[in-house]
Parts: C-alpha cells; sequence; structure tokens
C-alpha cells in the first residue's frame, strides 16, 4: 500500500530541507577534492557509507530483507542510473565553481516535467509551470552566473566541460525521481534507499578498481572533507527516499532550486563571504518562486 501523501506545503518544506543537506554536501565534496580525493572515491564513500548506515538501521528495527524479484530489478536499475548522476555532477563540482555547478543541475524539475508529460501524459500545474523557470532564472541571478561583463559566454571554453557534466546530471536525476515514483511508490523507504545506494556503490567501487582510479585525500582537511560529505549526503539521501513516495514530485520538485541558495546562506554565514543585492534579490526570487509553486 502506498504511504499516506503530505500536504503540498509539508512536501515542499522537506525537499528544501533536504536540498540544503545536498547542497552542504557538494561544499564538502569540493573540499575533498582540493585535498587530494577524487570524484570516484567520493561517490564510493558516500553511497558505501549511506548503505551501511541504512542496513544497519533496517537489521536494527528487524525490517524483512525480502523483495519480489521485480522490485529489487528496478530499484537496482534506479541505482545504475542515480550512479550515472553521482558520478556527472561531482565531474562538474571537481572542474568549475560549485554555484555554476548546481545552476546547471538545477535544471531537472523542468526535464522531469517535460518527462512525466511524455511519458503519462500528466501535465503539471499550471503554478509550476510558472515556478520552475522563475526559480532557475532566480538562480541565476543568485549564483551572478553572467559575472561582471557576461563572462559565461567568454569563459564556455573554461566551464563548458563542467557545464555539460552538470546536464548530465540533471538527466539522470529527473529520470531517478521519475522512476521512483512510477515504480517503487509503496516500497519501505529503508529498503529503497539499501538498494539504491547499495548498486550506486558497488558500480562506483567495481568501476574504479578495474581502472585503479581511486585517489584518497591527502591530508586531515580532505578526509574530513571526505567524512562530511559522506554524513550529509547520506542523511539527505535517506530523507529524500523516505518523503519522496508521498509527494507530487511532477509538482513539488522544483523546491529542490532551494539548494544553491542554501550554499550561498552557508557562506555567507559561516565563511563570512559577502553578496551582491543583485544576489539577495536573486535568492529572493527563488525563494518567491517556491512559495508561488507550493501553494493550491
Amino acid at each position: 500500500m502506498a504511504p499516506q501523501p503530505l500536504p503540498r506545503w509539508v512536501g515542499v518544506c522537506a525537499l528544501a530541507s533536504i536540498s540544503a543537506l545536498f547542497g552542504s554536501n557538494h561544499v564538502a565534496a569540493r573540499v575533498a577534492f582540493e585535498h587530494g580525493a577524487n570524484v570516484q572515491t567520493a561517490v564510493a564513500f558516500r553511497s558505501a557509507g549511506t548503505a551501511l548506515f541504512v542496513l544497519a538501521l533496517i537489521l536494527a528495527q528487524r525490517v524483512p530483507l525480502a523483495l519480489p524479484r521485480a522490485t529489487l530489478a528496478r530499484a537496482g536499475a534506479i541505482g545504475l542510473l542515480l550512479a550515472v548522476q553521482s558520478y556527472c555532477l561531482y565531474s562538474a563540482v571537481a572542474r568549475i565553481p560549485v554555484a555554476l555547478a548546481l545552476l546547471a543541475f538545477q535544471t531537472f524539475p523542468m526535464v522531469l516535467a517535460l518527462l512525466t508529460w511524455a511519458a503519462e501524459g500528466r501535465r503539471p500545474r499550471p503554478r509550476t509551470l510558472v515556478a520552475m523557470p522563475v526559480a532557475l532564472a532566480g538562480l541565476a541571478l543568485a549564483l551572478d552566473a553572467a559575472g561582471a561583463g557576461g563572462s559565461v559566454k567568454e569563459r564556455w571554453n573554461e566551464i563548458g566541460a563542467g557545464v555539460l557534466w552538470a546536464s548530465a546530471a540533471s538527466l539522470a536525476f529527473a529520470g531517478v525521481l521519475h522512476l521512483t515514483e512510477r515504480w517503487l511508490p509503496a516500497l519501505d523507504g529503508r529498503l529503497r534507499t539499501l538498494v539504491i545506494m547499495a548498486v550506486v556503490a558497488a558500480v562506483t567501487i567495481v568501476a574504479s578498481a578495474a581502472t585503479a582510479s581511486f585517489r584518497l585525500p591527502a591530508d586531515a582537511t580532505g578526509w574530513a572533507g571526505l567524512a562530511l560529505l559522506t554524513l550529509l549526503y547520506g542523511s539527505g539521501m535517506i530523507a529524500f527516499f523516505a518523503v519522496l513516495p508521498r509527494v507530487d514530485a511532477l509538482n513539488t520538485s522544483f523546491a529542490l532550486n532551494f539548494e544553491p541558495v542554501a550554499v550561498l546562506a552557508i557562506a555567507w554565514v559561516v565563511l563570512d563571504q559577502a553578496l551582491a543585492p543583485v544576489q539577495i534579490l536573486g535568492m529572493a526570487v527563488v525563494l518567491g518562486a517556491i512559495v508561488f509553486g507550493a501553494r493550491k
């Protein structure tokens, strides 16, 4: 039996909170990358750490592990897609500023809307169709994507590869959202998280071992970043897969656009990084779009 749906406001607030965890994880990932770790190591640690924690939780709560073969296969397929998303997004974060990588990635709500519309004929709510592009425009302001003098075009040769990696992650994550909502609505969130994260970890570890591409952090700061990204990502992913079946992903996923705003806010408060007025305006636009889309 499918879990009881959450009220729209509750679902939007939950997804926005989860997006803050994901955003913090990407900041920690950048620290780990700058201190010796690589993408494969980060994906393997965070996925394996999440899977092991959820497994311990399941065993402690005596949750039956048996799953129908079809359900297991579907969860495994979603895990493969999430492995692609993880590798692509961390590849973007490793190449370009986190803010720009997240801006390109945040196109996934629109990709999800188009995918769901095409596959199921389910059209997004009018408010959602307005909120998604407005939120994306607000992100462009908040992240100061153009920079001084319209530098995105001028720097395409510098940032193009990272933007393409992030765009590929957007496509993959839209697929994860669509298939999870369609294939696994009634599956216990703990089992869903365990199978999907175990697949991501296994694929990453096997591929990295086969190519001898693991690279561990070079110092204590790098290890701290790796540990923190594992904790933040694991917490966010556990909450995400618990909440996702209880919300209408088609009409609430735009709330995840809060992720880059959360990153900016963290940098503002913790790192004392000043924000330009246009960035504050952009943050207000994103929050306004989320509030607008959450209303009935």
